[in-house]
């Protein structure tokens, strides 16, 4: 019996060197065992031949059986297989397209989409977004990087200045290997790093008459981190122009400050608020006053939380309201603004003022 197996793994070996298609591969070993089993079949007891191949046809036809239930199974398998890759196809050919986040998305928004008050609605429309935030500085820094955390969906950072020493010490989206560059180029590859998922449009120079408009008309909502006042104006001025809300942000020593202005919302807009620029000894530069190093941190970060929010839908805005922050005594407070009668850019209501202390 061992001589006719073996007999037949090497006919399978001589025909797949002879590289046979599958089917005569079988039929050498198989045509073996059939001539067996008609010389047990065929032939008297107790022949030679019936002796040289076992003396009986029982373990043959046991061997037989046990290769048809494999073979059975493995064709039952096959087709198992192929009726599952159908069943598939046809799925996938059916599937609807994928949603608005990948895997890698949904993964890194979870927090936010498992908040209530953002969910999956409020994350799809910080997707959707077009915020511009003009200056990299301090304020621009942490209100940056927040934001392209967050995942809006296209950022836009405008400056013309370039990375100076002084500025790491409050401007922590840049880096010392970053002296030199300009700072919107340097705040879009520290955001691009951040979040491999948005869209960055960085403008190194500086925002113009010229510019404003067609540049606003490109993004839903604007933040203003400057530090001059003749920049706050245009931005104002081309945000009520448009209909969109400014959120914009101050710093003094140890002192900042939030507000939304959107005349469109019924809140005021900039100006109402600032009629005329202050002189310059009562709102000095940070360069001259000097100013806290996490401050624009903390206020920076008012201005991103606000601008998720306004994004979003979530909670109540700052609209009409201001929220001042006074690091040095650790004491927060608001102001309810409202619109200035005559306004030379919204044109309407009168101011009035509230305090509360928090």
């Amino acid at each position: 019996m061992a001589l006719i197996l073996g007999l037949c793994v090497l006919l399978y070996a001589l025909a797949a060197l002879l590289r046979l298609p599958p089917a005569l591969r079988w039929a050498l070993p198989l045509g073996l065992y059939a001539v067996t089993l008609l010389i047990h079949v065929t032939l008297p007891e107790g022949h030679v031949l019936r002796a040289a191949t076992g003396g009986s046809a029982v373990p043959w036809l046991f061997l037989g059986a046990i290769a048809a239930v494999v073979l059975i199974y493995r064709e039952g398998l096959r087709r198992l297989r192929a009726k599952v890759a159908a069943k598939d196809a046809a799925t996938a050919a059916e599937a609807p397209e994928q949603g608005p986040f990948s895997a890698s998305e949904l993964d890194r928004y979870s927090r936010h989409i498992i908040l209530r008050d953002i969910g999956g609605t409020g994350q799809r429309r910080l997707k959707d977004a077009r915020v511009l935030v003009i200056g990299a500085g301090g304020l621009g820094a942490p209100a940056l990087l927040y934001l392209a955390a967050a995942g809006v969906g296209r950022i836009g950072v405008i400056d013309n200045d370039v990375v100076e020493g002084t500025n790491l010490q409050r401007q922590v989206i840049h880096r010392d290997a970053d002296i030199g560059t300009p700072k919107a180029l340097s705040a879009a590859r520290a955001m691009e790093a951040l979040n491999p998922f948005i869209e960055v449009r960085p403008y190194n120079r500086a925002l113009t008459e010229e510019i404003a408009a067609d540049l606003f008309a490109d993004y839903d909502l604007i933040l203003d981190g400057t530090d001059n006042f003749a920049t706050r104006y245009l931005a104002n001025r081309v945000a009520v122009a448009q209909g969109k809300p400014l959120v914009s942000g101050a710093l003094s020593q140890w002192e900042g400050q939030v507000s939304t202005y959107d005349p469109a919302k019924g809140a005021p807009c900039y100006q109402c608020i600032v009629p005329q620029e202050p002189p310059a000894e009562l709102a000095p530069a940070c360069a001259i006053a000097g100013v806290l190093g996490p401050l624009p941190g903390v206020v920076g970060s008012m201005m991103a939380v606000e601008t998720v929010k306004l994004i979003t839908r979530a909670g109540q805005d700052l609209r009409g309201r201001m929220m001042i922050y006074d690091a040095l005594w650790n004491e927060t407070r608001q102001i309810t603004l409202k619109p200035r009668t005559h306004c030379p850019v919204c044109g309407t209501g009168g101011l009035a003022k509230h305090t509360t202390s928090h």
